[in-house]
């Protein structure tokens, strides 16, 4: 049974990653958009899920934000050592990404969070089974965001076409070995917790320093492109108050 539900997140994860790479020339709107996602990903679903976790507080501090800050200064040192941005005279309208690299990070590490998603399936089963079952259900409504943003992040920075897709695929994929794997395998409450404020200073530091800017870059600063953003993070405050 858990196999069979994370097959139902595995199609809405394809859907919503063909659907970023249908848009087209809406690019801008795309990327409010999934700026927004990101947000409600971090403030309604991550950072709840991770305080929620039995985990250590580090010198005061829960560990998952401790680990939030980690990752956001991380990205901060990365990017500004490397000269990541490839801008000229200052110009966002100009600005392109040329990392490739950083858009496989990015996608990789929403393979891991969706390979988290199918064993929280699998471990709600060895509880019950309706339990699993509502736990699929928050799953399926928040993969379409997750294939969305995977295969967005993946060509922001350059990657071809092909490499995107792939990870794509490999993301609709993680939720069914996370669901087949939680059978042998159970994930400590504190490894969880680190993991969840990391993959929060992360999505939240690419969303803020890379994507809303180059949303809004003056050729595209449209308040369509607000609109989307602000869509993004509604939508997502409505999919958690659903599956809550």
């Amino acid at each position: 049974m858990p196999i069979l539900l994370s097959l139902a997140a595995f199609l809405m994860t394809l859907l919503g990653g063909l659907v970023a790479d249908r848009i087209g020339t809406r690019r801008h709107l795309v990327l409010g958009f999934a700026a927004g996602v990101m947000l409600g990903v971090v403030a309604f679903d991550l950072l709840p899920e991770a305080l929620a976790v039995e985990a250590p507080r580090v010198h005061g501090v829960p560990l998952p934000m401790l680990t939030l800050a980690l990752a956001f200064l991380a990205m901060h040192i990365l990017e500004r050592s490397t000269g990541m941005h490839d801008a000229h005279e200052g110009d966002y309208a100009t600005h392109r990404h040329t990392h490739a690299g950083v858009g496989l990070t990015a996608g990789s590490a929403l393979v891991v969070h969706s390979f988290l998603d199918g064993a929280a399936i699998g471990a709600a089963y060895q509880t019950n089974a309706s339990l699993a079952v509502a736990v699929a259900l928050g799953v399926i409504a928040h993969d379409f965001t997750d294939g969305f943003n995977t295969y967005t992040l993946t060509s922001l920075y350059g990657n071809a076409r092909h490499r995107a897709l792939t990870l794509l695929a490999l993301d609709a994929l993680a939720p069914i070995a996370g669901a087949t794997l939680t059978t042998l395998l159970t994930i400590p409450d504190t490894a969880l917790a680190a993991y969840l404020g990391l993959f929060a200073g992360f999505l939240l530091y690419l969303a803020t320093s890379d994507i809303l800017p180059e949303a809004h870059t003056p050729r595209h600063a449209t308040g369509w492109t607000l609109t989307a953003t602000v869509m993004g993070t509604a939508l997502m405050w409505g999919v958690i108050g659903l599956t809550d």
